[in-house]
């Protein structure tokens, strides 16, 4: 079972919590083209290797936070660790 630590509970079981998204850079809306909003909305980044994510602690504390997970080893860090 993966493991992620949240900043004010602590280490949880990843049932607790809901992936929020990818943190990444939202076009500007007073220049952005259809194209790049389509591929904002619709086309996340699927990389593989570190990436920084939005979380949001359901079953705890109800607060949203920023980790780094590996996909591939499912290895997650929130950035209050600061290890890695």
């Amino acid at each position: 079972m993966i493991q992620i630590r949240c900043p004010w509970c602590g280490l949880r079981g990843a049932g607790e919590f809901r992936y929020a998204g990818d943190v990444r850079a939202r076009p500007d809306p007073a220049s952005a083209t259809p194209q790049q909003w389509r591929d904002y909305l619709y086309f996340p980044a699927n990389p593989c290797g570190p990436v920084m994510e939005t979380w949001y602690h359901r079953m705890g504390c109800r607060r949203y936070f920023t980790a780094e997970r590996d996909t591939v080893t499912n290895e997650v860090w929130t950035l209050e660790e600061g290890i890695r």
